[in-house]
């Protein structure tokens, strides 16, 4: 008994340092899209990390199965858009609420298994969807004039980000976990790419601001960091223990953001933090 709490705290801890370098991590960004476009940082930030996956490659080769070729893009696509929304979502409202927004993926998740794997809803999981969507609601305050594209994107990353979740879990026993961190990063890149060469949404631009660069290594140190530590804290400890300590990350964005200048949750906002992670917790426990 002794050792299963003791692997359970060690869980719990490393989950708790792996929310504090996420929340870290969407500050070091939220302070880049101070000086750079949101796509840029996607655009860099996965250019590096495709670098380093693929140096791992070369010491240990994997064999890639072409059966399934499409969920692997499908987990890149669905990854890279909700990455690309997270940061443009950081980098335009405060950073506890763009985290927050995030945070509904495990909603969607359930959702998406509904429907796609046949998975059942019980009623107390239909409670806690109902509890979350009504946190969004109270954050993106629809009954004033405070509702923006902001937070219609938020909410959008987490669905996309949940659909990337499922996709995995169709792919996780066919392909290497380092060959479907490659589809993430290779479109994560391709999508910035194109809307520079095709749009005039975004301009790539070679930066030689040592600043910038120091700035996008250390997002890549720390996100693969916290990475680490949520994989070691799911794998020691039960998921739905996990799973509530991961909301952690929530309290320290906002304390980082407002660090960066952001002000402090209003009423309603903090009323929609509250319904979020009530209902996620009470999804997670399923």
């Amino acid at each position: 008994m002794s050792e299963k709490l003791k692997s359970m705290d060690r869980g719990a801890l490393f989950m708790l340092i792996s929310a504090l370098l996420g929340a870290l991590n969407g500050a070091v960004a939220k302070l880049l899209s101070q000086s750079i476009d949101p796509l840029e940082i996607v655009f860099y930030r996965n250019l590096l990390g495709f670098i380093i996956i693929l140096l791992t490659l070369k010491k240990f080769s994997v064999t890639i199965d072409t059966s399934k070729l499409h969920l692997l893009f499908l987990r890149g696509f669905f990854g890279a858009v909700a990455m690309v929304l997270f940061f443009y979502t950081i980098a335009t409202i405060p950073l506890g609420e763009a985290v927050v927004l995030n945070k509904t993926s495990p909603f969607f998740v359930t959702i998406l298994a509904y429907y796609l794997m046949k998975e059942t809803i019980s009623l107390r999981t239909f409670f806690a969807l109902i509890i979350g969507f009504l946190g969004v609601l109270f954050i993106m305050k629809p009954f004033g004039i405070e509702i923006s594209l902001e937070h219609i994107l938020g909410v959008l990353g987490g669905f996309f980000a949940a659909a990337a979740y499922a996709t995995i879990k169709r792919i996780k026993d066919i392909y290497d976990a380092r060959v479907i961190m490659l589809s993430f990063m290779g479109v994560g890149m391709l999508i910035p790419l194109a809307l520079s060469l095709f749009t005039p949404l975004v301009t790539l631009q070679l930066y030689t601001n040592p600043t910038i660069w120091l700035l996008l290594g250390l997002m890549a140190v720390i996100s693969t960091t916290s990475q680490w530590f949520l994989t070691r804290a799911y794998s020691i400890s039960k998921a739905s223990i996990i799973g509530v300590v991961s909301y952690a990350n929530i309290p320290f964005a906002i304390g980082f953001g407002v660090m960066l200048g952001d002000l402090m949750p209003d009423m309603y906002t903090f009323i929609g933090i509250v319904l979020i992670v009530v209902g996620g917790i009470l999804v997670s426990k399923k």
